[in-house]
């Protein structure tokens, strides 16, 4: 049976705005109109196609509104990748997908349920736990993608690997009962397990878990008074459809079910010159890697974004717990796993919040007293895969500078630990162990400081040694080393050097006659840890260093490749730079890498408080002077000098300024 597509108001649009709910059913009803939708077709990933990058810069036409769509059919272990055209309403073009070389499609959200089904119908897990006095009805499994390892009998097959954790109650946070020297490898196409480790039954963690208990918590705290965020005006942002605007800045703030947040034609505006800095800014992967060798949890390494979605995953955020504060909420929509549109209400949270002091000096020859405060520009959303949850916040400041920052929380994965010298996890419980891992992001930053022409330097301190020219030993100096090609941006950060890369546009001079620019500021933290001829190096590539550099490519976006679940490796960035273009004055994406080395602790159980990583861009030669001369100061009773012994300002006489 046709069915009838629904009918797209005629209205204008621009190219980036997010999908709409309408435009996910029309694309579902032109994939079903074409035979491409059975019954047993579930919807793996559905996103907006964005159009090429030369369309905004050669000022054409209104391009095409076109969507990727990748499906999957167990009935007829069928994986395709499709484009269609929301505008013409044609499928543009369709491939199919070998699995043993394109690897698989992302995991569906109804295949969490499937682990758990077969294995219950399982006659050898059964046993399993029977063996350590359990059930099925007594276990929670956790879906865990697969990976490619040399394992027997999986090349080629849709797999997770089960991992067993007790649940004595409905309302029992089940990671505090892991059920160790037991793994279960399901194949979740044909709905059976393909292999089992079971090493014979090793006591279960008896611990208390459920941080939200009295019993575990305490009597909550009395003593700590209320924070109100109040912006009396409203918001100094506005937001039209998905354009936002804000103290110079200006951008498109995009979503994806794959990447979550996306920003788009970032902008900035000062002395009335509107000038472009990054053309698309998103964590384009991220991956999860576990340092235990033991055959129960050798092979974990999860690919949040290009394997589980984190965009999919995204959290509705609750305004006084998630965001503070004056707040604007947007709602993206994305697709379930039948195609339908599922709105995920205040997804992102946007505001501005204090950010400290901008700039400050008290200088007595000129008898003035200047303090200025400073703000950022707050574009968020919060995810959940799995045990852990992660925070996306991307801040834009009132002096040009834009940063990243993720935030992890939840519950760490957790074993047993009967050992407590176990060289490859922490004990965090008594008998409860957290495997060490990492927590590694690759941000892809498609950069137009002032228009296309950009070039990358990298920049080291340089200690020169005491002698002619240097007579006491105290000078020091910088090198800037032009990345002239593809094979020699691949770098890693230098603590010892103060390394940061500086990206400019040989075309654009500022009043001192030098290329504007903006610098990448990195935390230098530890890459991939693993060896490099190991099964996650390959597929993590992107991990390996800090910085990969590459020319503009229209569909490169992804730093692990497109197809990131059980893909052999050597996809995305190694296969990006191998045609080794030239860097010098072209259009240039910068991938940079960063992230968390977790040798878990005891204050990271039950909950972990939230831990950060992230990066700074910095304008570097991007302005004549400092931007922020025209911040006012500070008209408030928050900037009185005294405060009485009960807490209370002592200079009541009314408002006061920051500026003396």
């Amino acid at each position: 049976m046709t069915l009838e597509t629904p009918t797209l108001a005629a209205v204008k649009q621009h190219p980036l705005e997010q999908l709409s709910a309408q435009e996910i059913s029309a694309a579902r009803h032109i994939l079903a109109d074409a035979g491409l939708v059975a019954d047993t077709t579930r919807f793996a990933y559905l996103g907006l196609l964005e159009p090429p990058k030369s369309v905004f810069q050669g000022g054409g036409g209104r391009a095409d509104r076109t969507i990727r769509v990748m499906l999957w059919d167990a009935a007829r272990s069928l994986s395709l990748d499709v484009r269609l055209s929301l505008t013409t309403r044609e499928i543009l073009d369709q491939r199919k997908l070998d699995p043993a070389v394109d690897g698989q499609l992302p995991v569906l959200i109804e295949e969490f349920e499937i682990i758990e089904d077969v294995l219950a119908e399982d006659p050898q897990w059964s046993a399993a736990l029977a063996s350590r006095g359990l059930t099925p009805a007594q276990v929670r499994v956790a879906p865990l993608s697969a990976g490619v390892f040399e394992y027997e009998n999986e090349k080629g097959k849709r797999l997770l690997r089960g991992l067993g954790f007790r649940q004595d109650h409905p309302l029992d946070h089940a990671w505090a009962h892991p059920i160790d020297g037991l793994v279960a490898f399901v194949d979740v196409e044909n709905r059976r397990v393909n292999h089992l480790i079971d090493d014979g039954p090793v006591p279960v963690p008896d611990v208390n878990g459920n941080y939200t208990d009295a019993s575990v918590h305490g009597e909550l705290r009395t003593d700590l008074k209320p924070i109100e965020v109040t912006q009396p005006e409203g918001p100094s942002f506005t937001l039209e459809g998905n354009h936002l605007s804000w103290a110079g800045w200006d951008l498109r703030v995009g979503f994806d079910a794959r990447e979550g947040l996306v920003l788009q034609q970032l902008h900035h505006t000062h002395d009335g010159r509107r000038r472009p800095l990054v053309h698309r800014a998103s964590i384009s992967e991220m991956v999860v890697p576990y340092g235990d060798p033991s055959p129960y949890r050798s092979w974990q390494n999860y690919f949040d974004s290009g394997e589980y979605l984190v965009g999919r995953d995204a959290n509705s955020l609750k305004l006084g717990c998630d965001c503070l504060g004056e707040i604007t909420y947007m709602s993206p929509v994305v697709a379930d796993d039948f195609g339908n549109p599922r709105t995920i209400d205040n997804g992102i949270c946007i505001h501005e919040e204090d950010a400290g002091i901008l700039w400050k000096h008290t200088d007595e020859w000129a008898g003035s007293n200047e303090v200025r405060r400073n703000r950022r520009l707050v574009v968020s959303f919060f995810t959940t895969v799995g045990n852990y949850d992660y925070g996306f916040y991307w801040y834009l400041y009132l002096d040009g500078t834009i940063e990243f920052e993720a935030k992890a929380t939840g519950i760490v994965f957790t074993a047993a630990l009967p050992d407590k010298k176990y060289a490859y996890a922490s004990e965090i419980a008594p008998g409860l162990g957290a495997p060490y891992h990492q927590h590694l992001f690759s941000a892809r930053l498609d950069m137009m400081i002032d228009g296309p022409a950009n070039r990358i330097e990298e920049l080291d301190l340089v200690r020169l040694p005491k002698g002619p020219g240097n007579p006491h030993g105290n000078a020091f100096s910088q090198k800037r080393t032009l990345l002239a090609r593809e094979s020699e941006a691949v770098r890693d950060a230098d603590g010892t050097k103060g390394r940061v890369w500086h990206v400019s546009n040989p075309e654009s001079l500022n009043q001192l006659g030098h290329p504007v620019g903006y610098t990448l500021y990195p935390e230098g933290n530890p890459t991939l840890a693993m060896a490099d001829d190991s099964s996650i190096a390959s597929r993590a590539a992107f991990a390996r260093h800090h910085l990969w550099v590459t020319q503009y490519g229209d569909g490169e976006l992804y730093a692990a490749g497109d197809f990131v679940n059980q893909h052999p490796g050597d996809a995305g960035l190694p296969a990006y730079i191998a045609q080794d273009r030239d860097l010098d004055g072209q259009d240039l994406v910068v991938w940079h890498s960063f992230g968390l080395t977790h040798f878990p602790r005891p204050e990271d159980w039950p909950i972990m408080p939230v831990d950060t990583t992230g990066f700074t861009l910095k304008p570097h030669g991007f302005f004549d002077s400092n931007p922020t001369l025209n911040v006012p100061p500070s008209a408030s009773r928050h900037c009185a000098s005294g405060t009485a012994a009960g807490g209370t300002v002592s200079d009541s006489s009314g408002p006061v300024t920051c500026a003396h």
